[in-house]
């Protein structure tokens, strides 16, 4: 029971728990913690009980602390604002002068401290959160007994509490009468989301209708961004508690009092009738949940509340627009004191491309760049003024609805690759202007929201398209190919029995040599040989082509993953954090640059460089350039106009390699790795080569790095009329599939033709009847499984070749 009212210092039955801890009045604010607070204080004062609604009133009241030596006394007095039937509990039991102890209470700002000179803040006690303790000093002033009293109260406690829910009677809004302080019900069919006022509370506004088609304005004043309606789009319905209807320029208008609470449902038909606030109790029974279905019915039938919002996706924004967008945030970062940089996804892909904001890679919250699938799929959000300062407080990974946006066309010049000449391209770039006007502001959405979870299996299918190549990069089966021992298989091993080496000028002389063996004959034949077979290609992985590129180190013979694009820019961010102060070495002369290609209306960022002595003594210094504190964008963007960019990073002991799982050579649209098992990394000065030019074997041997080679591993199932065969295809992949792996690693049109040659060999319709009979020169050889146990395995060594008589041949 919240109210206990005792005599003499006691009551049976009845104790102060022993968990709470007293709290002087002098130091209550809104920044205490008062989840186990006790406050003690005489009742100086005590105001009438004002009845609100049937059942429903409000009591405010004075209490004073005992005077404590070692305590402040300046503000020993606060007010105490009484609600519900706690309020009429007080009011029956509690005197002037009897001494009461209170729990559970909420503070809020004192509109009256500057008028009664007490406490800048009130205590706000509601049936449901608090407990009061009233200590009656004089009994003997009320008509009954003391006993009596505290029977009558401690048992009329008892029954609101456990036989009694709380009732409010609403008001329609077509009945509101000035003055007056009503409960309401109503559908949203406009709102700002809260913004800071003049003073230091946060204002909201909305609009509300209900079925009496009245509409009204309304205006709440909260200190807490919580207390405020949590209202994400038009035709929500909010419910309010104690709202005063004010008459305004002769218009209805509903302001917040004492005792102000709010709750908001979905207003969709199918939605949610779960009540979204803020408080830890909310009075919710089966007759709200009937009104809260029957707004949901009414909004349903009422074309003047659709469309109930604005909100696109990403996928259907149109230039110029303006628009509400529901996302999540991956990272954000301030781009100046007025504006922050929001970067957003909703699952789907804009048809437009969207401009690149340079920002300081030291300010970015969450992941400064993306792999260049996701990125596409990624909006970059300019916020300014009041926004900015509100996004401060997210946290990336938060799911946003943002109103009002805008999609804003722009056009910038851009250089070719070869930097002769640039171009125009188009862009967009989303807006969010500052103030509030058209209910322009930014939401953070619950976990639980509808809209949420859309937009989340959205991103979920999303992100398991995107991340099939590291899904698929664990795949066993593929694991236990790309572990095969290579230097089991080196050129000479590959032999005809004429030991005639298969080059690749000599395949069909090789092949004629060979005798021809099925695939059933070929699995019994002894390892180490070389075999003629004719086969089709049934199947081939991984499906994702770009997965079959990897780095190759001929040192150690292992192959390696080839990072993605997320890596390596953890890699760049990390080396701009932990970066350090420190002396340059004696052939390192420092200076700065500027990044070229500077987004329309972005600053353009000033990056550190170090060149050296001796190409500057040859006149070639801008042929080899060391930087530091660039992100991986900012390098691959140096990089198309410098021959070579070598990205370092500074410790105590002078300039360093970054992490060798990151390219240590930049040319162009190229990037260079180095084997980090097998490299002796070190930042030096490249001796005098003359007029040789520069390439990555010279740089990579210089620095001490063990370069890696690009190669293209693949496994191939080959079918014949006796049997099935999986064969791996690796040293001469390049020349099976007609194209360079160092090109498919950065060209398009190579990636194509990986695509049309697998194709033609293999295509994704059609029987296997239709698909041509391959020639092919395999080798075996014995290699270390996957259990340790040693297995034959086969290797393509030859290019395909296709006999059009052998189209016909009955497989």
């Amino acid at each position: 029971m919240p109210f206990h009212a005792l005599v003499d210092g006691a009551s049976p039955g009845v104790q102060v728990p022993l968990h709470l801890t007293r709290i002087p009045i002098n130091l209550i604010s809104t920044s205490s913690d008062l989840a186990n607070a006790l406050v003690k204080g005489k009742v100086v004062r005590k105001g009438p009980l004002v009845s609100v609604a049937p059942n429903d009133f409000i009591l405010k009241a004075v209490i004073q602390e005992d005077s404590q030596p070692h305590i402040s006394t300046q503000i020993p007095a606060i007010n105490i604002v009484v609600f519900g039937e706690l309020a009429r509990d007080f009011s029956q039991c509690v005197s002037p002068g009897d001494v009461v102890m209170a729990s559970g209470f909420t503070v809020s700002k004192s509109p009256t401290a500057s008028k009664d000179k007490l406490h800048h803040f009130n205590l706000l006690l509601s049936e449901k959160d608090a407990n009061i303790y009233c200590f009656c000093q004089n009994p003997s002033i009320y008509p009954r007994s003391a006993v009596a009293r505290k029977d009558s109260c401690t048992v009329s406690a008892q029954i609101v509490n456990r036989t009694k829910a709380p009732r409010y009677t609403y008001t329609p809004l077509g009945d509101l009468k000035a003055g007056s302080v009503v409960n309401v019900y109503g559908v949203v069919v406009f709102f700002k989301q809260p913004f800071k006022s003049h003073g230091t509370d946060f204002c909201s506004s909305l609009k509300i209708t209900d079925k009496s088609n009245h509409s009204i304005g309304c205006t709440i004043f909260c200190e807490k961004l919580e207390e405020h309606p949590k209202i994400f789009q038009n035709g929500d319905i909010v419910r309010m508690h104690r709202v005063k209807v004010q008459l305004f320029n002769n218009t209805i208008t509903l302001v917040n009092t004492f005792g102000f609470s709010v709750v908001t449902f979905d207003g969709k038909p199918s939605g949610s009738v779960e009540p979204r606030t803020s408080s830890r109790t909310v009075h919710f029974d089966e007759e709200d949940r009937r009104r809260v279905e029957e707004l949901q019915t009414w909004i349903s039938s009422q074309n003047i509340l659709l469309p109930l919002t604005n909100s696109v996706s990403l996928s259907a924004v149109q230039p110029k627009a303006y628009f509400d967008l529901t996302c999540q945030l991956l990272a954000k970062a301030p781009v100046d004191s007025t504006c922050s940089l929001l970067r957003v996804w909703d699952g789907t892909r804009c048809p437009n491309t969207f401009l690149k904001v340079d920002v300081d890679p030291n300010d970015v919250e969450g992941p400064t760049t993306f792999s260049r699938e996701k990125e596409s799929f990624i909006a970059n959000v300019l916020v300014y003024d009041n926004h900015s300062e509100f996004a401060k407080q997210l946290k990336p990974g938060a799911f946003l609805r943002i109103y009002n946006l805008r999609a804003i066309p722009v056009t910038s010049k851009e250089c070719s690759v070869t930097g002769s000449q640039s171009e125009e391209v188009e862009h967009i770039v989303f807006h969010l202007h500052g103030g509030t006007s058209y209910g322009r502001g930014i939401r953070v959405l619950p976990e639980n929201s509808p809209d949420v979870q859309m937009l989340k299996r959205a991103i979920a299918f999303l992100t398991e398209d995107v991340g099939n190549c590291a899904s698929e990069l664990n795949d066993s089966e593929l694991l236990e190919v790309w572990s095969t021992p290579p230097e089991s298989l080196d050129d000479e091993a590959v032999e005809c029995s004429t030991s005639k080496k298969c080059s690749s000028t000599a395949e069909g002389s090789c092949r004629l040599q060979l005798q021809r063996v099925t695939l059933s004959e070929l699995k019994q034949s002894p390892p180490g040989q070389a075999y003629h077979v004719r086969a089709q290609l049934r199947s081939y992985e991984p499906s994702k082509l770009h997965q079959a590129l990897k780095l190759f180190c001929s040192k150690c013979s292992s192959i390696q993953e080839i990072p993605d694009d997320e890596r390596v820019a953890s890699i760049f961010s990390e080396a701009c954090k932990n970066s350090e102060d420190c002396s340059l070495p004696p052939w390192a002369l420092s200076g700065s640059i500027k990044l070229p290609l500077p987004p329309s209306g972005a600053p353009q960022r000033t990056l550190r460089v170090h060149l050296s002595t001796q190409l500057k003594a040859e006149g070639k210094a801008n042929e080899l350039l060391f930087i530091t504190g660039t992100t991986l964008e900012e390098t691959c963007r140096l990089a198309t106009g410098y021959k070579n960019i070598v990205p370092v990073t500074s410790s105590k002991s002078g300039l360093v390699l970054m992490d060798l799982s990151a390219p240590f050579l930049f040319r162009g649209p190229r990037r260079f790795y180095g084997c980090k098992q097998c490299s002796e990394a070190t930042v030096r000065e490249l001796p005098s080569r003359g007029d040789k030019l520069l390439d990555e074997k010279i740089i990579a041997e210089a620095l001490g790095v063990q370069l890696l080679q690009f190669v293209l591993l693949m496994k191939l199932q080959l079918q014949d009329a006796t049997d099935t065969l999986d064969v791996f295809l690796w040293k001469h992949a390049e020349v099976f599939l007609g194209v360079s792996a160092e090109d498919v690693a950065i060209s398009q049109r190579a990636q194509n033709c990986v695509h049309e040659t697998l194709e033609s060999l293999c295509p994704t319709e059609g029987t296997l009847g239709l698909r041509p009979w391959l020639d092919l020169t395999l080798m075996s050889y014995r290699g270390e499984g996957e259990e340790g146990q040693m297995q034959t395995y086969y290797q393509i060594c030859s290019s395909p070749s296709q006999d059009p008589d052998l189209q016909s041949q009955d497989a």
